[in-house]
């Protein structure tokens, strides 16, 4: 496969396996509206440098990682969902922001970054899922082409969350001090709901 059409398959890849609304989309929308789609746009690509990351792994088929990763399921199901439960009881607490509310500087868009980036990767079903597509792709492609998969999965999971927080960020100003209210208590429980969810899928 050419390596121009192997990186428009990952683009793909990435973009169908961030869509999907879950705790990363919840926080994204979330946050948009609270401080702005600058803080949105940030905790997405932490979320898609993860989803690179877990790409890597797949693609070059890095068996001891993959191995480690598959024997960590269970401490890394736990981690993730205790840091959503923490995650779903701030946003419950916080208070609605100014609409002129800023991202806080670098310092806050890269803590936005960083908690997405450690939840993406805590996630069991981000892990299987990418060393699953990205391991039966990589298998069958030249020695060179895996960097194209990574930069495709990249590109996909970012130009996904880049839409999502542009769009939000459109919709920021018709949400008050109670509306944003409402959003902070319905995001805090779907978080928790999926980190209950996640706790609970490792009875099987």
């Amino acid at each position: 496969m050419p390596e121009a059409a192997l990186f428009g398959q990952s683009l793909l890849i990435g973009l169908a396996i961030a869509a999907p609304v879950g705790p990363i989309g919840l926080l994204v929308i979330q946050r948009t509206l609270q401080r702005g789609g600058l803080v949105g746009l940030a905790t997405g690509l932490g979320a898609a440098v993860a989803d690179a990351l877990y790409g890597a792994v797949g693609a070059f088929g890095v068996t001891w990682v993959i191995d480690a990763l598959v024997g960590a399921r269970v401490p890394l199901a736990l981690g993730g969902g205790a840091f959503l439960l923490w995650l779903a009881w701030r946003i419950w607490h916080s208070k609605p922001a100014d609409r002129t509310a800023q991202a806080g500087g670098g310092a806050g868009l890269l803590q936005c970054f960083a908690g997405t980036f450690v939840l993406t990767l805590s996630n069991p079903a981000t892990i299987f899922s990418f060393i699953a597509v990205f391991g039966t792709l990589g298998a069958r492609m030249q020695v060179s082409s895996p960097w194209s998969m990574v930069a495709g999965v990249l590109v996909g999971s970012g130009l996904w969350w880049l839409l999502l927080s542009a769009g939000v960020g459109r919709l920021r100003s018709r949400f008050d001090a109670r509306a944003q209210g409402w959003v902070n208590r319905g995001s805090a429980l779907l978080l928790a709901g999926f980190a209950l969810w996640q706790l609970a899928a490792l009875r099987h």
